[in-house]
């Protein structure tokens, strides 16, 4: 049987190629923000482009992060891309402006010090050891188009029962964080959906751990 992926319709620009990119690896995809659909739905992917604080406010708009919550909370697969990614952390900061995020890992989403931004093209990664959506694709190259991320990483390892994420990074001016998995939550700085025969086989093994 297909797993059912739901990608959220919270109003993100450029959603039809991730669902295309789903389709492509087997799920069966629905586009909608249905209480129902986010809670229920094998994996929930939530996309994002364009400003920070944009995302944030049609995310809240939506009524969707209550549903979102409870999904993250009761451990059901969820994926972040892009913004969708930058939303799980602390806050972002875009053109002085702080905007408080979902707060599930720390660290703070600001402009890339590079020379020439966005960072605009393919770009290889630093996977860690253990790492489920790269096994396999370790040492391919995956697109991205950003001109901020996190730049630092401060989990706190010392909580009791707390298994720290692992975190795979990337460089363009400095070493940024490309994607996290944390249990059933996992995110990419990246555009699987854009990324050929490497994304797709993300996005299966993202599957595979549902």
């Amino acid at each position: 049987m297909a797993p059912k992926v739901t990608v959220l319709d919270y109003g993100a620009g450029n959603v039809r190629s991730a669902v295309r990119a789903l389709e492509h690896v087997g799920a069966e995809v629905k586009l909608s923000r249905d209480p129902q659909d986010i809670r229920e739905a094998d994996g929930l992917l939530v996309p994002g482009v364009g400003a920070y604080a944009a995302v944030m406010d049609a995310l809240k708009a939506s009524g969707s992060l209550r549903h979102l919550g409870y999904r993250i909370a009761g451990g059901r697969a969820t994926m972040g891309i892009c913004v969708g990614h930058q939303v799980f952390f602390e806050a972002g900061v875009e053109h002085g402006v702080r905007t408080e995020g979902l707060g599930e890992w720390p660290g703070v989403v600001e402009r890339l010090p590079a020379p020439v931004v966005p960072h605009m093209g393919w770009n290889t990664v630093q996977a860690p050891e253990g790492s489920r959506l790269f096994e396999g694709i370790e040492d391919e190259r995956f697109y991205f188009v950003h001109s901020y991320g996190v730049l630092e990483w401060n989990f706190d390892v010392t909580q009791p029962a707390m298994r720290p994420p692992l975190v795979t990074w990337a460089e363009h001016g400095a070493p940024f964080i490309a994607a996290v998995e944390n249990g059933s939550l996992s995110a990419t700085q990246f555009h699987p959906e854009k990324s050929g025969d490497a994304g797709a086989a993300l996005l299966k093994n993202w599957m595979g751990t549902f």
